[in-house]
């Protein structure tokens, strides 16, 4: 939109940017109408815009019944959401979020996930910073790992949570004990590797996909006589990948 000059376009820029801080600041004799209200007005948007703009937001965040709660009667999730309402009063194309589930309990930060998805989906970019590593896995399609200052990885988290010696590994779950499946599946060529799954029936595979295909892995399964629960790509979790990049410790 500003093309690659920021600096010169730097209050253009401003605009088209919410920022909800870890530890907010709350003017917390104000009900949350006002708050917003107050923001809203210092964006110079006109009255009947930002009564208008506020009532959506409220909808969104799922705070419409607490317009006219004082914000310091509040929770710490409610009022985590009403300072991403302020984030996001101005309608900006660009959020950044430090932390923004914080202190919640699981509750909350199932529901602030749920609201961020929502934004995602309404065509907002967004930048989290977080230790939440889980919730990132669910939320995220591109992720920068630092360490130390140094960028670990950066790219897309199907990327990341790759194998990393370059096979394509699947989980197959059969619906009862079928040796003669994992057999089978050895034998083919392009299989690197067949292993069982501990306490379930069914077992890891890697493959060669230049050599062999997920389909010709089930249709060998079913006609060894194996029986199909499911069927899934083997993907690190993303606890896992951020210890492979990182070193253990605080470097002195």
């Amino acid at each position: 939109m500003f093309g690659h000059d920021v600096a010169r376009n730097y209050k253009k820029v401003r605009r088209q940017v919410g920022y909800m801080q870890d530890h907010f600041s709350m003017y917390r004799q104000m009900t949350v109408f006002e708050y917003l209200d107050f923001f809203g007005a210092a964006y110079g948007m006109a009255q009947k815009a930002r009564t208008k703009t506020i009532d959506d937001i409220l909808a969104l965040t799922d705070m419409a019944n607490r317009s006219d709660s004082l914000i310091r009667g509040l929770s710490r999730g409610m009022q985590q959401r009403v300072s991403l309402a302020r984030a996001l009063v101005h309608d900006p194309e660009l959020l950044l979020l430090d932390e923004p589930a914080s202190g919640l309990d699981p509750r909350a930060r199932i529901e602030l996930m749920e609201i961020l998805q929502e934004l995602c989906s309404l065509g907002k970019t967004i930048f989290i910073s977080s230790h939440i590593l889980s919730e990132l896995a669910a939320l995220c399609d591109a992720v920068t790992i630092l360490d130390r200052g140094e960028v670990k990885y950066t790219g897309a988290m199907d990327g990341l949570m790759k194998q990393d010696d370059g096979d394509s590994g699947y989980i197959v779950e059969l619906a009862e004990p079928h040796a003669a499946a994992a057999e089978f599946v050895a034998k083919l060529p392009g299989v690197h590797r067949v292993a069982p799954i501990d306490g379930k029936p069914g077992f890891r595979v890697s493959i060669d996909r230049s050599q062999t295909s997920p389909n010709h892995i089930l249709s060998t399964i079913i006609h060894s006589g194996g029986i199909i629960a499911s069927f899934s790509e083997d993907l690190k979790q993303l606890n896992q990948a951020f210890m492979d990049l990182t070193e253990p410790g605080v470097r002195s």
